[in-house]
Protein backbone atom coordinates (compact mmCIF):
# COMPACT_ATOMS: atom_id res chain seq x y z
CA UNK A 1 0.00 0.00 0.00
CA UNK A 2 1.10 3.98 -1.36
CA UNK A 3 2.08 5.44 2.03
CA UNK A 4 1.51 8.55 0.09
CA UNK A 5 -1.87 8.09 -0.85
CA UNK A 6 -2.93 7.24 2.93
CA UNK A 7 -1.17 10.96 3.38
CA UNK A 8 -2.71 12.87 0.74
CA UNK A 9 -6.28 12.71 2.31
CA UNK A 10 -5.16 13.03 5.74
CA UNK A 11 -3.34 15.76 4.75
CA UNK A 12 -5.98 17.56 3.26
CA UNK A 13 -7.92 17.10 6.58
CA UNK A 14 -7.38 20.99 7.52
CA UNK A 15 -9.11 23.42 9.59
CA UNK A 16 -10.30 25.39 6.64
CA UNK A 17 -11.79 22.29 4.53
CA UNK A 18 -13.64 20.99 8.08
CA UNK A 19 -15.35 24.53 8.28
CA UNK A 20 -16.16 23.98 4.35
CA UNK A 21 -17.16 20.61 4.79
CA UNK A 22 -19.95 20.98 7.67
CA UNK A 23 -22.01 22.96 5.33
CA UNK A 24 -22.83 19.57 3.24
CA UNK A 25 -26.40 18.48 3.16
CA UNK A 26 -26.75 16.90 6.42
CA UNK A 27 -27.66 13.28 7.21
CA UNK A 28 -27.04 11.56 10.69
CA UNK A 29 -24.67 9.67 9.38
CA UNK A 30 -22.91 12.89 8.11
CA UNK A 31 -23.65 14.54 11.02
CA UNK A 32 -21.64 11.44 12.94
CA UNK A 33 -18.85 12.07 10.43
CA UNK A 34 -18.27 15.90 11.03
CA UNK A 35 -18.46 15.23 14.83
CA UNK A 36 -15.56 12.48 14.63
CA UNK A 37 -13.73 13.96 11.65
CA UNK A 38 -10.68 14.09 13.21
CA UNK A 39 -10.85 10.35 14.66
CA UNK A 40 -9.16 9.52 10.80
CA UNK A 41 -6.37 10.28 13.02
CA UNK A 42 -6.84 7.74 15.14
CA UNK A 43 -9.17 5.00 12.89
CA UNK A 44 -7.44 1.68 11.99
CA UNK A 45 -6.50 0.45 8.59
CA UNK A 46 -8.72 -2.33 7.02
CA UNK A 47 -6.67 -4.59 5.77
CA UNK A 48 -7.33 -5.71 2.10
CA UNK A 49 -7.99 -9.29 0.84
CA UNK A 50 -8.38 -10.63 4.91
CA UNK A 51 -11.34 -11.61 6.94
CA UNK A 52 -10.85 -9.22 10.04
CA UNK A 53 -12.82 -9.82 13.54
CA UNK A 54 -13.93 -6.91 15.38
CA UNK A 55 -15.39 -6.68 18.77
CA UNK A 56 -17.81 -4.02 19.00
CA UNK A 57 -18.82 -2.27 22.81
CA UNK A 58 -22.30 -1.23 23.46
CA UNK A 59 -23.02 2.05 22.10
CA UNK A 60 -19.81 2.87 21.07
CA UNK A 61 -18.61 3.06 17.29
CA UNK A 62 -15.65 1.96 15.80
CA UNK A 63 -14.28 2.89 12.83
CA UNK A 64 -11.83 1.77 9.96
CA UNK A 65 -10.72 2.94 6.92
CA UNK A 66 -8.93 2.16 3.49
CA UNK A 67 -7.34 4.03 0.73
CA UNK A 68 -6.19 2.67 -2.87
CA UNK A 69 -2.56 1.86 -3.86
CA UNK A 70 -0.86 4.43 -6.16
CA UNK A 71 -1.83 4.55 -9.55
CA UNK A 72 -5.01 2.97 -9.82
CA UNK A 73 -7.49 5.36 -10.98
CA UNK A 74 -10.71 3.69 -10.66
CA UNK A 75 -11.11 0.26 -9.37
CA UNK A 76 -13.76 -2.12 -8.09
CA UNK A 77 -13.85 -2.92 -4.08
CA UNK A 78 -16.30 -5.53 -1.80
CA UNK A 79 -17.05 -4.91 1.58
CA UNK A 80 -18.75 -7.82 3.36
CA UNK A 81 -19.86 -7.73 6.56
CA UNK A 82 -20.93 -10.40 8.87
CA UNK A 83 -22.90 -10.02 12.56
CA UNK A 84 -22.02 -12.66 15.11
CA UNK A 85 -24.60 -11.80 16.96
CA UNK A 86 -27.11 -8.49 17.38
CA UNK A 87 -28.29 -6.73 14.54
CA UNK A 88 -25.85 -4.12 14.11
CA UNK A 89 -25.53 -0.67 12.49
CA UNK A 90 -23.00 0.20 9.79
CA UNK A 91 -22.51 2.66 7.14
CA UNK A 92 -19.35 3.62 3.88
CA UNK A 93 -18.54 7.21 4.52
CA UNK A 94 -16.69 8.56 1.57
CA UNK A 95 -14.08 11.61 1.91
CA UNK A 96 -13.31 12.88 -1.60
CA UNK A 97 -10.20 15.92 -2.46
CA UNK A 98 -11.29 18.45 -4.97
CA UNK A 99 -10.91 18.62 -8.10
CA UNK A 100 -7.23 19.09 -9.33
CA UNK A 101 -3.81 17.47 -8.33
CA UNK A 102 -2.93 17.78 -4.27
CA UNK A 103 0.51 17.82 -3.25
CA UNK A 104 1.81 18.10 -0.09
CA UNK A 105 2.72 21.45 0.71
CA UNK A 106 1.07 23.78 -1.71
CA UNK A 107 -2.66 22.61 -0.87
CA UNK A 108 -3.02 25.51 1.35
CA UNK A 109 -2.64 27.95 -1.08
CA UNK A 110 -5.36 26.31 -3.37
CA UNK A 111 -8.58 28.75 -3.82
CA UNK A 112 -11.77 25.98 -3.58
CA UNK A 113 -15.25 27.24 -3.64
CA UNK A 114 -17.42 26.44 -0.55
CA UNK A 115 -19.89 25.09 -2.57
CA UNK A 116 -17.82 23.09 -4.28
CA UNK A 117 -16.20 21.74 -1.48
CA UNK A 118 -19.61 21.44 0.35
CA UNK A 119 -21.28 18.86 -2.18
CA UNK A 120 -17.50 17.15 -2.89
CA UNK A 121 -16.04 16.70 0.50
CA UNK A 122 -18.17 13.88 2.65
CA UNK A 123 -20.80 11.79 1.48
CA UNK A 124 -22.57 8.28 2.73
CA UNK A 125 -23.00 6.08 0.11
CA UNK A 126 -24.05 3.26 1.90
CA UNK A 127 -25.84 2.58 5.30
CA UNK A 128 -27.48 -0.66 6.68
CA UNK A 129 -29.07 -2.22 9.62
CA UNK A 130 -29.66 -5.76 10.51
CA UNK A 131 -28.36 -9.18 11.27
CA UNK A 132 -27.98 -10.37 7.46
CA UNK A 133 -24.79 -11.06 5.42
CA UNK A 134 -24.44 -8.01 3.82
CA UNK A 135 -21.89 -6.97 0.32
CA UNK A 136 -21.51 -3.25 -0.53
CA UNK A 137 -19.79 -2.98 -3.91
CA UNK A 138 -18.54 0.00 -5.67
CA UNK A 139 -15.79 1.67 -7.83
CA UNK A 140 -12.97 3.63 -5.96
CA UNK A 141 -10.32 6.71 -6.72
CA UNK A 142 -6.77 7.16 -5.68
CA UNK A 143 -8.44 10.86 -4.47
CA UNK A 144 -11.09 9.39 -2.44
CA UNK A 145 -10.79 7.98 1.50
CA UNK A 146 -13.21 5.48 2.99
CA UNK A 147 -14.12 5.55 6.21
CA UNK A 148 -16.62 2.14 7.61
CA UNK A 149 -18.58 2.50 10.82
CA UNK A 150 -19.59 0.24 13.16
CA UNK A 151 -21.91 0.54 16.31
CA UNK A 152 -24.13 -2.51 18.08
CA UNK A 153 -26.91 -0.72 20.29
CA UNK A 154 -28.22 -4.00 21.99
CA UNK A 155 -25.39 -4.99 23.52
CA UNK A 156 -21.31 -5.72 23.11
CA UNK A 157 -20.75 -8.13 20.09
CA UNK A 158 -18.11 -9.28 17.35
CA UNK A 159 -18.86 -8.97 13.72
CA UNK A 160 -16.39 -10.05 10.50
CA UNK A 161 -15.74 -7.60 7.98
CA UNK A 162 -13.58 -8.64 4.68
CA UNK A 163 -12.06 -6.09 2.55
CA UNK A 164 -11.07 -6.72 -1.39
CA UNK A 165 -10.09 -4.66 -3.84
CA UNK A 166 -9.06 -8.17 -6.20
CA UNK A 167 -12.20 -9.11 -7.95
CA UNK A 168 -10.27 -10.99 -10.24
CA UNK A 169 -8.25 -13.68 -8.69
CA UNK A 170 -11.42 -15.85 -6.78
CA UNK A 171 -13.41 -15.40 -3.76
CA UNK A 172 -12.89 -15.74 -0.30
CA UNK A 173 -16.26 -16.90 0.80
CA UNK A 174 -17.57 -19.80 -1.31
CA UNK A 175 -20.61 -19.42 -3.46
CA UNK A 176 -23.78 -20.11 -3.43
CA UNK A 177 -26.04 -20.87 -6.30
CA UNK A 178 -28.69 -18.96 -8.11
CA UNK A 179 -31.76 -20.50 -5.60
CA UNK A 180 -29.57 -20.67 -2.17
CA UNK A 181 -33.26 -22.43 -0.69
CA UNK A 182 -33.32 -25.08 1.45
CA UNK A 183 -36.11 -27.78 0.28
CA UNK A 184 -37.58 -30.21 2.27
CA UNK A 185 -38.39 -33.72 0.44
CA UNK A 186 -39.01 -36.08 3.25
CA UNK A 187 -41.10 -36.21 6.94
CA UNK A 188 -40.97 -38.34 9.16
CA UNK A 189 -41.95 -39.42 12.77
CA UNK A 190 -38.02 -39.15 13.56
CA UNK A 191 -36.37 -38.18 10.33
CA UNK A 192 -36.87 -35.24 7.97
CA UNK A 193 -34.70 -34.97 4.26
CA UNK A 194 -33.48 -32.32 3.13
CA UNK A 195 -32.21 -31.50 -0.75
CA UNK A 196 -30.23 -28.34 -2.10
CA UNK A 197 -28.69 -27.31 -5.16
CA UNK A 198 -24.86 -27.45 -5.47
CA UNK A 199 -22.64 -24.51 -4.96
CA UNK A 200 -20.25 -23.89 -8.42
CA UNK A 201 -17.80 -23.70 -5.52
CA UNK A 202 -18.05 -27.35 -5.36
CA UNK A 203 -17.85 -28.05 -8.87
CA UNK A 204 -14.54 -26.35 -8.99
CA UNK A 205 -12.91 -27.26 -5.83
CA UNK A 206 -14.51 -30.34 -4.60
CA UNK A 207 -11.49 -31.40 -1.91
CA UNK A 208 -11.41 -28.14 -0.39
CA UNK A 209 -15.07 -27.93 0.28
CA UNK A 210 -17.77 -29.35 2.17
CA UNK A 211 -21.38 -28.86 3.30
CA UNK A 212 -22.11 -28.78 7.15
CA UNK A 213 -25.81 -28.82 8.27
CA UNK A 214 -27.03 -27.20 11.60
CA UNK A 215 -30.18 -28.77 13.71
CA UNK A 216 -31.56 -26.74 16.19
CA UNK A 217 -35.27 -26.20 17.92
CA UNK A 218 -35.34 -22.59 18.28
CA UNK A 219 -34.68 -20.58 14.78
CA UNK A 220 -32.53 -20.38 12.02
CA UNK A 221 -28.81 -18.53 11.55
CA UNK A 222 -27.58 -16.39 8.72
CA UNK A 223 -24.18 -17.22 9.25
CA UNK A 224 -21.80 -19.90 10.65
CA UNK A 225 -20.69 -16.85 12.99
CA UNK A 226 -24.02 -16.25 14.20
CA UNK A 227 -24.82 -20.36 15.02
CA UNK A 228 -21.60 -20.43 17.12
CA UNK A 229 -22.02 -17.58 18.75
CA UNK A 230 -25.58 -18.93 20.11
CA UNK A 231 -24.52 -22.18 20.82
CA UNK A 232 -21.67 -20.15 22.76
CA UNK A 233 -24.26 -18.32 24.37
CA UNK A 234 -25.84 -21.31 26.08
CA UNK A 235 -22.86 -22.59 27.92
CA UNK A 236 -21.38 -24.45 25.15
CA UNK A 237 -17.72 -24.85 23.76
CA UNK A 238 -17.32 -24.91 20.28
CA UNK A 239 -14.47 -26.17 17.87
CA UNK A 240 -13.45 -23.15 16.59
CA UNK A 241 -15.62 -23.91 13.32
CA UNK A 242 -18.78 -26.45 13.11
CA UNK A 243 -16.51 -29.24 12.43
CA UNK A 244 -14.43 -27.57 9.58
CA UNK A 245 -12.40 -31.37 8.97
CA UNK A 246 -12.95 -34.60 10.27
CA UNK A 247 -10.00 -34.45 12.52
CA UNK A 248 -10.89 -35.30 16.52
CA UNK A 249 -11.88 -32.53 18.80
CA UNK A 250 -11.70 -32.25 22.71
CA UNK A 251 -15.39 -32.45 23.18
CA UNK A 252 -17.30 -30.75 26.72
CA UNK A 253 -19.26 -33.42 28.44
CA UNK A 254 -22.73 -32.16 27.39
CA UNK A 255 -21.63 -32.71 23.79
CA UNK A 256 -21.51 -36.23 21.71
CA UNK A 257 -19.35 -36.65 18.68
CA UNK A 258 -20.51 -39.37 15.91
CA UNK A 259 -18.42 -40.11 13.01
CA UNK A 260 -19.53 -42.77 10.44
CA UNK A 261 -19.61 -43.22 6.72
CA UNK A 262 -17.18 -39.65 6.57
CA UNK A 263 -19.92 -37.99 7.93
CA UNK A 264 -18.91 -35.99 11.30
CA UNK A 265 -21.66 -35.11 14.13
CA UNK A 266 -21.38 -33.14 16.99
CA UNK A 267 -24.58 -33.17 19.09
CA UNK A 268 -24.33 -30.19 22.24
CA UNK A 269 -26.75 -30.42 25.03
CA UNK A 270 -28.15 -27.50 25.66
CA UNK A 271 -30.93 -25.74 27.91
CA UNK A 272 -32.84 -25.19 24.55
CA UNK A 273 -32.52 -28.47 23.24
CA UNK A 274 -30.28 -30.60 20.97
CA UNK A 275 -28.21 -28.53 18.57
CA UNK A 276 -26.78 -30.73 16.09
CA UNK A 277 -24.23 -30.14 13.86
CA UNK A 278 -23.42 -32.51 11.09
CA UNK A 279 -20.41 -32.26 8.08
CA UNK A 280 -21.14 -34.05 5.10
CA UNK A 281 -18.77 -33.49 2.16
CA UNK A 282 -20.05 -32.88 -0.79
CA UNK A 283 -23.21 -34.62 -0.53
CA UNK A 284 -26.35 -32.34 -1.32
CA UNK A 285 -28.57 -34.40 0.44
CA UNK A 286 -29.26 -35.71 3.96
CA UNK A 287 -32.04 -37.60 6.24
CA UNK A 288 -31.21 -35.94 10.15
CA UNK A 289 -31.96 -39.35 11.96
CA UNK A 290 -33.35 -39.44 15.91
CA UNK A 291 -35.18 -36.51 16.01
CA UNK A 292 -38.45 -35.87 18.49
CA UNK A 293 -41.66 -36.73 17.07
CA UNK A 294 -44.11 -33.97 16.57
CA UNK A 295 -41.40 -31.63 17.25
CA UNK A 296 -40.27 -28.43 14.82
CA UNK A 297 -36.88 -28.44 13.89
CA UNK A 298 -34.40 -25.35 12.09
CA UNK A 299 -31.82 -26.34 9.17
CA UNK A 300 -29.53 -24.59 8.13
CA UNK A 301 -26.83 -25.52 5.37
CA UNK A 302 -23.44 -23.46 5.34
CA UNK A 303 -21.09 -24.07 2.39
CA UNK A 304 -17.23 -24.12 4.01
CA UNK A 305 -13.96 -23.67 2.78
CA UNK A 306 -11.48 -25.87 4.58
CA UNK A 307 -8.47 -23.83 3.45
CA UNK A 308 -9.75 -20.41 4.63
CA UNK A 309 -12.28 -21.54 7.35
CA UNK A 310 -15.25 -18.78 5.14
CA UNK A 311 -18.46 -19.80 5.08
CA UNK A 312 -21.84 -19.12 3.22
CA UNK A 313 -25.34 -19.67 4.51
CA UNK A 314 -28.18 -21.00 2.59
CA UNK A 315 -31.90 -19.79 3.25
CA UNK A 316 -32.33 -21.63 6.09
CA UNK A 317 -35.94 -24.24 6.43
CA UNK A 318 -38.01 -25.81 8.99
CA UNK A 319 -40.37 -28.46 9.34
CA UNK A 320 -42.09 -30.32 11.98
CA UNK A 321 -41.83 -34.21 12.46
CA UNK A 322 -45.23 -36.08 12.72
CA UNK A 323 -46.56 -37.15 15.19
CA UNK A 324 -46.10 -40.86 16.62
CA UNK A 325 -49.04 -42.81 16.14
CA UNK A 326 -51.04 -44.42 19.54
CA UNK A 327 -49.59 -47.23 20.62
CA UNK A 328 -51.05 -50.10 20.96
CA UNK A 329 -52.94 -50.31 24.36
CA UNK A 330 -52.94 -53.89 26.09
CA UNK A 331 -55.64 -54.68 29.27
CA UNK A 332 -53.53 -56.10 32.25
CA UNK A 333 -55.63 -58.74 34.31
CA UNK A 334 -55.20 -58.99 37.94
CA UNK A 335 -52.05 -61.51 38.80
CA UNK A 336 -51.57 -62.32 35.05
CA UNK A 337 -47.93 -62.09 33.48
CA UNK A 338 -47.53 -59.67 30.16
CA UNK A 339 -44.50 -60.11 28.05
CA UNK A 340 -44.01 -56.87 26.08
CA UNK A 341 -41.36 -56.85 23.50
CA UNK A 342 -40.18 -53.68 21.54
CA UNK A 343 -38.38 -53.27 18.36
CA UNK A 344 -36.02 -50.93 18.70
CA UNK A 345 -36.08 -49.74 14.79
CA UNK A 346 -40.12 -50.11 14.48
CA UNK A 347 -41.90 -50.54 17.49
CA UNK A 348 -40.12 -48.45 20.28
CA UNK A 349 -43.34 -48.20 22.35
CA UNK A 350 -46.30 -49.73 24.10
CA UNK A 351 -48.89 -49.10 26.61
CA UNK A 352 -50.99 -50.98 29.29
CA UNK A 353 -53.44 -50.42 31.00
CA UNK A 354 -55.07 -51.57 34.28
CA UNK A 355 -58.42 -50.73 36.11
CA UNK A 356 -57.97 -50.77 40.13
CA UNK A 357 -59.77 -52.63 42.23
CA UNK A 358 -58.53 -52.36 45.38
CA UNK A 359 -56.49 -48.98 46.99
CA UNK A 360 -53.31 -50.42 47.32
CA UNK A 361 -51.55 -52.43 43.87
CA UNK A 362 -48.25 -53.53 42.87
CA UNK A 363 -46.92 -53.69 39.67
CA UNK A 364 -44.02 -55.91 38.84
CA UNK A 365 -41.31 -55.83 35.97
CA UNK A 366 -38.69 -58.12 35.34
CA UNK A 367 -36.58 -56.27 32.83
CA UNK A 368 -35.46 -60.16 29.79
CA UNK A 369 -33.14 -58.27 27.39
CA UNK A 370 -32.00 -54.52 26.49
CA UNK A 371 -32.84 -50.98 27.91
CA UNK A 372 -36.55 -50.14 28.71
CA UNK A 373 -38.09 -47.08 30.89
CA UNK A 374 -41.17 -47.46 32.17
CA UNK A 375 -43.78 -44.34 32.73
CA UNK A 376 -46.68 -45.16 34.98
CA UNK A 377 -49.81 -42.60 35.40
CA UNK A 378 -52.55 -42.75 37.62
CA UNK A 379 -56.27 -40.81 36.41
CA UNK A 380 -53.52 -39.20 33.86
CA UNK A 381 -51.11 -38.05 36.22
CA UNK A 382 -47.46 -39.39 36.45
CA UNK A 383 -47.13 -41.61 39.44
CA UNK A 384 -43.82 -43.30 38.46
CA UNK A 385 -40.86 -42.65 35.77
CA UNK A 386 -37.73 -44.78 35.55
CA UNK A 387 -34.88 -47.21 33.78
CA UNK A 388 -36.01 -50.72 34.45
CA UNK A 389 -33.17 -52.76 35.49
CA UNK A 390 -33.48 -56.35 36.49
CA UNK A 391 -36.26 -56.69 38.87
CA UNK A 392 -38.43 -53.97 39.71
CA UNK A 393 -41.36 -53.45 41.76
CA UNK A 394 -43.65 -50.58 42.66
CA UNK A 395 -46.23 -50.07 45.17
CA UNK A 396 -49.00 -47.38 44.49
CA UNK A 397 -51.91 -46.33 46.55
CA UNK A 398 -55.31 -44.74 45.04
CA UNK A 399 -58.49 -45.40 45.02
CA UNK A 400 -60.58 -48.09 43.62
CA UNK A 401 -61.57 -47.88 40.12
CA UNK A 402 -58.53 -45.48 39.23
CA UNK A 403 -57.37 -46.30 35.64
CA UNK A 404 -52.94 -46.74 35.45
CA UNK A 405 -51.59 -46.81 32.22
CA UNK A 406 -48.09 -48.00 31.33
CA UNK A 407 -46.00 -46.81 29.11
CA UNK A 408 -42.69 -48.77 27.63
CA UNK A 409 -40.01 -47.41 25.38
CA UNK A 410 -37.17 -49.23 24.07
CA UNK A 411 -34.09 -46.91 24.49
CA UNK A 412 -31.69 -48.90 22.37
CA UNK A 413 -31.50 -49.75 18.44
CA UNK A 414 -31.99 -53.70 19.35
CA UNK A 415 -34.96 -55.79 20.70
CA UNK A 416 -36.10 -55.10 24.05
CA UNK A 417 -38.60 -56.99 26.43
CA UNK A 418 -39.46 -57.19 29.81
CA UNK A 419 -42.35 -59.06 31.97
CA UNK A 420 -44.95 -56.80 33.55
CA UNK A 421 -47.57 -57.93 36.30
CA UNK A 422 -50.31 -56.22 38.17
CA UNK A 423 -51.94 -57.27 41.40
CA UNK A 424 -53.63 -56.26 44.50
CA UNK A 425 -52.33 -59.12 46.44
CA UNK A 426 -48.54 -58.76 47.67
CA UNK A 427 -49.02 -61.55 50.01
CA UNK A 428 -48.98 -64.26 46.48
CA UNK A 429 -45.59 -62.31 45.09
CA UNK A 430 -44.95 -63.60 41.17
CA UNK A 431 -41.33 -63.88 41.99
CA UNK A 432 -39.46 -65.05 44.54
CA UNK A 433 -37.70 -62.87 47.82
CA UNK A 434 -34.27 -61.76 46.31
CA UNK A 435 -31.22 -61.44 48.09
CA UNK A 436 -29.02 -58.40 48.05
CA UNK A 437 -27.12 -59.09 45.16
CA UNK A 438 -27.36 -61.18 41.88
CA UNK A 439 -23.95 -61.57 41.09
CA UNK A 440 -21.79 -65.21 40.97
CA UNK A 441 -18.66 -65.18 42.30
CA UNK A 442 -15.54 -67.09 41.39
CA UNK A 443 -12.32 -67.99 43.62
CA UNK A 444 -9.43 -67.80 41.60
CA UNK A 445 -7.19 -69.63 44.12
CA UNK A 446 -10.03 -72.38 44.23
CA UNK A 447 -9.62 -72.90 40.65
CA UNK A 448 -7.88 -76.10 39.12
CA UNK A 449 -7.45 -77.52 36.01
CA UNK A 450 -10.53 -80.18 36.31
CA UNK A 451 -12.84 -77.54 38.61
CA UNK A 452 -14.17 -74.53 39.62
CA UNK A 453 -15.75 -73.52 42.91
CA UNK A 454 -18.73 -70.33 42.73
CA UNK A 455 -20.34 -68.86 45.27
CA UNK A 456 -23.82 -66.97 45.43
CA UNK A 457 -26.22 -65.54 48.27
CA UNK A 458 -29.43 -66.90 49.17
CA UNK A 459 -32.33 -65.72 51.07
CA UNK A 460 -34.38 -66.25 54.35
CA UNK A 461 -36.59 -67.86 52.56
CA UNK A 462 -35.67 -71.27 51.69
CA UNK A 463 -36.07 -72.16 47.81
CA UNK A 464 -34.47 -73.67 44.86
CA UNK A 465 -31.33 -72.68 43.17
CA UNK A 466 -30.29 -74.71 39.75
CA UNK A 467 -26.71 -74.14 38.36
CA UNK A 468 -25.99 -74.65 34.88
CA UNK A 469 -22.68 -74.54 32.94
CA UNK A 470 -21.97 -73.94 29.10
CA UNK A 471 -18.66 -74.40 27.41
CA UNK A 472 -17.39 -70.80 25.50
CA UNK A 473 -14.71 -69.88 23.04
CA UNK A 474 -13.23 -66.13 23.79
CA UNK A 475 -14.86 -64.67 20.85
CA UNK A 476 -18.31 -65.88 21.95
CA UNK A 477 -17.97 -64.26 25.52
CA UNK A 478 -19.36 -60.54 24.64
CA UNK A 479 -22.38 -61.94 22.72
CA UNK A 480 -23.45 -64.76 25.53
CA UNK A 481 -23.57 -62.07 28.24
CA UNK A 482 -24.85 -58.74 26.07
CA UNK A 483 -27.81 -61.36 24.33
CA UNK A 484 -28.60 -63.50 27.46
CA UNK A 485 -32.55 -63.52 27.75
CA UNK A 486 -32.54 -62.84 31.86
CA UNK A 487 -36.62 -64.00 31.81
CA UNK A 488 -35.56 -67.46 30.19
CA UNK A 489 -35.74 -70.18 32.73
CA UNK A 490 -33.81 -73.62 32.72
CA UNK A 491 -36.04 -74.98 29.84
CA UNK A 492 -34.51 -72.97 27.68
CA UNK A 493 -30.57 -74.94 28.67
CA UNK A 494 -29.72 -78.34 26.77
CA UNK A 495 -30.18 -80.90 29.22
CA UNK A 496 -26.56 -82.13 29.25
CA UNK A 497 -25.76 -78.40 30.58
CA UNK A 498 -27.40 -78.81 34.22
CA UNK A 499 -24.83 -79.49 36.79
CA UNK A 500 -27.16 -79.72 39.89
CA UNK A 501 -30.50 -77.77 42.36
CA UNK A 502 -30.08 -77.51 45.80
CA UNK A 503 -32.32 -75.90 48.27
CA UNK A 504 -31.20 -74.03 51.03
CA UNK A 505 -31.72 -70.79 53.74
CA UNK A 506 -30.68 -68.78 56.11
CA UNK A 507 -32.24 -66.90 58.87
CA UNK A 508 -29.32 -64.49 59.64
CA UNK A 509 -28.82 -62.82 55.85
CA UNK A 510 -25.19 -62.56 56.76
CA UNK A 511 -24.93 -66.06 56.73
CA UNK A 512 -27.28 -66.78 53.62
CA UNK A 513 -24.54 -67.50 51.43
CA UNK A 514 -23.94 -71.06 49.27
CA UNK A 515 -20.47 -72.34 47.56
CA UNK A 516 -20.56 -74.97 45.06
CA UNK A 517 -17.50 -76.96 43.37
CA UNK A 518 -18.14 -77.88 40.22
CA UNK A 519 -16.01 -80.66 38.87
CA UNK A 520 -15.11 -82.75 35.59
CA UNK A 521 -14.12 -79.66 33.65
CA UNK A 522 -11.44 -79.42 30.67
CA UNK A 523 -7.74 -78.29 31.56
CA UNK A 524 -7.63 -74.26 30.11
CA UNK A 525 -11.27 -73.82 28.72
CA UNK A 526 -13.85 -71.08 29.43
CA UNK A 527 -17.31 -71.88 31.09
CA UNK A 528 -20.08 -69.56 31.55
CA UNK A 529 -22.17 -70.72 34.64
CA UNK A 530 -25.52 -69.62 35.61
CA UNK A 531 -27.89 -69.88 38.49
CA UNK A 532 -31.25 -69.94 38.58
CA UNK A 533 -33.75 -69.15 41.31
CA UNK A 534 -37.22 -70.60 42.46
CA UNK A 535 -39.60 -69.18 44.43
CA UNK A 536 -43.34 -70.25 45.32
CA UNK A 537 -44.56 -69.31 41.99
CA UNK A 538 -42.13 -71.78 39.89
CA UNK A 539 -41.04 -68.28 37.98
CA UNK A 540 -37.44 -68.56 37.92
CA UNK A 541 -35.07 -65.36 38.32
CA UNK A 542 -31.45 -65.74 36.53
CA UNK A 543 -28.45 -64.52 38.52
CA UNK A 544 -26.36 -62.37 36.38
CA UNK A 545 -23.73 -64.78 34.37
CA UNK A 546 -20.03 -66.02 35.26
CA UNK A 547 -17.23 -66.44 32.58
CA UNK A 548 -14.63 -68.65 34.96
CA UNK A 549 -11.39 -70.32 32.86
CA UNK A 550 -9.76 -73.31 34.11
CA UNK A 551 -6.28 -73.86 34.76
CA UNK A 552 -3.96 -74.29 32.09
CA UNK A 553 -1.48 -76.33 34.17
CA UNK A 554 -1.61 -77.98 37.59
Amino acid sequence: MSWFWIYLPLHLLTATSLCHSIKAPTTSSQQSFKTNLFSFYHSLILADGKETTIHLLKDIPKRYYFVLEEGRVLAPFSITVTPCDVPIEWSILVYKSPPGKATPGDHDTQEISKSQKASSMVSTIFNYKGNSVETYMGMSSHSALYLLEFLSTERDTHITVYLTTDTTSGHLYPELPMDPRIDVIGIGHTTVTLAWKHSPSVLQHRESIQYCLLVNEKHNYKSLCAAETAIRSSGMKLPPTLALSLSPYLLEPQQVMILSNSELSIINKVSSGEVRQVCMGTKNTYTVPNLSPSTQYYFDVFIVNLLTNASAAYTGTFARTLEEPEPKVTELKDGKVVHVVLDGKKQKFHSLQYQARHKKIHFTFQLCQGQIRVHIARNGKTVASENLSGLRYFSLKGKPLDTYLVQLRSTEESNSSVKVQASPHFHKPLFPLLPESLKIKSFSKLRTCRSVTIAWLGTQEESKYCVYRKRIEEDQIWRELQSADRCSGPESRHKSEKVLCKYFYDLNLQRAVTTETIKGLEAGTLYLFDVYLFGPSGIPVRYHSKVVKTRKKC
